[in-house]
Order: structure tokens, then C-alpha cells, then sequence
């Protein structure tokens, strides 16, 4: 069993490595690697997409990273490879992202990424530190997770998902902020599991696990 975290140059990969390995050596998940080779990502049997910074920029550094896009995109689409997106990475996923310019995204949850605009004016943007998970819909990634559990998040944009069913979990921040999102062998994940101490772990150890 091999799983492909991607390096596109979006980001510091070194924690989410580090967390990844700590739980595929728990659970037995096999070896966790950090790749920019096309053909890594074509033989993985799961594929995790970080990300930091803009939409925009992350979108067009994933699509020039070589032959990594279109290898990701057919080991998720055509062999239905389970997949996790982190922060940014989950935010492509997205139909559209707003962020900047119009910018389109994977489509693989429909939706948009939009600012994150709180109802309490005295909240700041970004969303930035611990924050409680709702969640909205029963999933294998939950398991030994319930409402209440907190997550580490840092960003200023959230997507909007157009299906309730594929919004698994939100927070509260004066408003509805999209958690984690999931159909088929997709996920998503706003916050940053490898920062979100038990609870992330619990999350990622799940993942490994998960067998769609």
C-alpha cells in the first residue's frame, strides 16, 4: 500500500508527512510518501492534495507540475483511488474558486470558494485557531470522532457546497464554515489534520483505513 502525498511547491509538507507516516505505522497503512513524479501518483493506492495560499496560484502550480495533474486526476476519476485534500487542497476540489479571479476548479464537489464573511463583524478574517465540528452526515472518516471534537483551521475562504449531503461536517464562526466535504472516494478537509492534535490524527488514521 502506497500513499502519494503531492508536492507541488504549495506549502510546507514536512508535518503532514510526519502525521501521515506516525499513523500508517499504527494501522498498518503501508509506506507514506511526498512525490512530484506523475508516475508515484499514477501507482498510489491513495492520493492526499495539501495546499497553502491562493486559489489561484495553487490551481495553476498543480496543473504545471509536470504530468502530476492529469495522473491525479485519473487515478481519482477513472481507478477511483480514495482522495484527501487539506486546506487549499480541499478548496480545489470546488467548482469555482472567487478567490482573486474566477478560477475553475476540479468540479468534484460542486460549489464555490468564497470569503468567509461572519455575521458577528467583531470576528476577524481569517479564521485562524481551534474551532468545534458539527457533524452533519454519518461517514466511515468519523469513526471515534462525534460533535464537538476541534479542529485547527487557517483561512479566509470556505466553500459553499451545492449538495447538503456532500457537506459531512461544519464549524461555527457567526455563520456555517464548510468542515469537510466527501463523495465517493473523495474528501476534504478545511483544517489542518496533522495540526489538530487527537482529533486530527483520529481523522487521517481513518482515512487510511477507509476502504470505499
Amino acid at each position: 500500500m502506497l500513499t502519494a502525498i503531492i508536492d507541488y511547491e504549495s506549502g510546507n509538507l514536512h508535518s503532514a508527512h510526519k502525521a501521515f507516516e506516525r499513523m500508517a505505522r499504527e494501522v498498518d497503512a503501508g509506506e507514506v510518501t511526498v512525490t512530484s513524479e506523475a508516475d508515484v501518483v499514477a501507482r498510489a493506492d491513495r492520493i492526499v492534495l495539501p495546499g497553502d495560499g491562493a486559489f489561484p496560484a495553487c490551481m495553476a502550480a498543480l496543473k504545471g507540475a509536470g504530468g502530476v495533474f492529469d495522473a491525479m486526476v485519473e487515478a481519482v476519476e477513472v481507478k477511483g483511488r480514495p482522495f484527501l485534500g487539506i486546506c487549499v487542497g480541499m478548496q480545489l476540489m470546488a467548482t469555482m474558486g472567487r478567490e482573486y479571479r474566477d478560477t475553475p476548479g476540479l468540479d468534484w464537489i460542486g460549489g464555490e470558494v468564497t470569503r468567509i464573511a461572519p455575521a458577528d463583524r467583531s470576528l476577524k478574517v481569517p479564521h485562524m485557531g481551534w474551532n468545534d465540528l458539527v457533524i452533519d452526515h454519518p461517514h466511515a472518516v468519523f469513526d471515534g470522532i462525534k460533535t464537538g471534537d476541534h479542529a485547527y483551521f487557517v483561512h479566509s475562504y470556505h466553500m459553499a457546497v451545492n449538495d447538503p449531503a456532500q457537506r459531512l461536517a461544519h464549524v461555527d464562526y457567526a455563520g456555517d464554515v464548510t468542515a469537510i466535504i466527501g463523495r465517493d472516494t473523495m474528501l476534504g478537509m478545511q483544517f489542518h489534520p496533522e495540526k489538530s492534535q487527537a482529533t486530527g490524527l483520529r481523522l487521517i488514521s481513518n482515512f487510511l483505513k477507509w476502504a470505499p
